[in-house]
């Protein structure tokens, strides 16, 4: 089954309490396909970056099996760049640089050989290049998630609240939840927002892992507890990589399976944060990311007697 992965390609600067990085590569796409190769092999890229984008990293991107003939490589441009501090809890941030750069004006080119593709991730980026996107496929996936952030519910929020009606799987924080609902409880807030159009929503909570909901049903996944976290910067993209390379590779979109892809979008979660930017998710093993699956099943399995 095809993925399709739609999102930026980009560099990050970074401060954490851990250190500091110069500029690294970063983007939600490069998380989201990263993440996904461990599970499926057929993933098409749409993104922008300039000519002075590692091609080293590209080369590592084809290594795990992602297509870059959606990739737009503009000479003469600068990649799309930003820098940010983490504060002490990790869980939040102040942004220090924002480059926009190719993104500027990013027009996605979907290939022809991706227009049929099964699964659809569209990362965070303008609403507007999210219906455009939609707009280039020749018929719906089989399966549409979208993320999104709080910046385009400030200044985009019709745009969004039209792109919402078309996808099947919403997946942002609990503070973004609030501010597109309006409600404080995230089970009201749940509600109003799949009234928007989502079949299903995944509401991300960083080190307190992620709830899943559909019209009728609830699941709570744990984060696992790390000792270490040097970098959050790209969890919750790879997070969704692997959430939506699991439902590809096992071809199965109902929400007993999107309670197995929550674990697993998990576990990469968990690889991403103990490194700075992606290199953590480079060169894994399957039975690295097996061992880390079993460590949240471990986490949560219990016998109880209710007699």
């Amino acid at each position: 089954m095809s993925l399709l992965v739609v999102g930026t390609v980009a560099f990050d600067a970074i401060e954490t309490p851990f250190g500091k990085t110069d500029k690294i590569v970063g983007g939600a796409a490069s998380y989201i396909a990263l993440a996904s190769s461990y599970f499926t092999n057929h993933i098409d890229l749409v993104s922008v970056v300039g000519d002075d984008f590692p091609g080293d990293f590209l080369d590592t991107l084809k290594t795990q099996g992602v297509n870059l003939d959606g990739l737009q490589i503009k000479k003469g441009e600068k990649s799309f760049f930003w820098s940010g501090r983490y504060h002490n809890d990790m869980n939040s941030r102040d942004t220090l640089d924002t480059q926009l750069n190719v993104l500027a004006d990013f027009d996605p080119k979907v290939p022809e050989s991706y227009k049929n593709c099964d699964f659809l991730m569209l990362g965070n980026l303008s609403p507007a290049v999210q219906q455009n996107v939609l707009s280039q496929l020749s018929k719906r996936p089989k399966l549409i998630v979208l993320d999104t952030m709080n910046f385009w519910m400030d200044i985009a929020m019709s745009d969004l609240l039209e792109t919402l009606k078309g996808v099947d799987v919403l997946t942002i924080n609990d503070s973004e939840a609030r501010q597109l609902s309006g409600e404080y409880s995230l089970v009201k807030a749940a509600k109003k927002i799949l009234a928007m159009g989502p079949k299903a929503l995944v509401i991300k909570k960083g080190e307190h892992g992620a709830l899943l909901f559909n019209k009728d049903e609830v699941f709570f996944a744990p984060a696992l507890p790390l000792e270490e976290v040097f970098d959050p910067t790209g969890a919750g993209d790879s997070f969704a990589g692997g959430f939506i390379g699991y439902l590809a590779k096992t071809q199965d979109v109902s929400f007993e399976n999107m309670k197995r892809a929550i674990i697993f979008g998990s576990a990469m979660a968990s690889f991403t944060v103990e490194k700075f930017g992606t290199e953590r998710l480079i060169g894994l093993s399957q039975e690295d990311v097996a061992n880390r699956v079993q460590e949240f099943v471990d986490l949560v399995q219990f016998d109880i007697s209710l007699v």
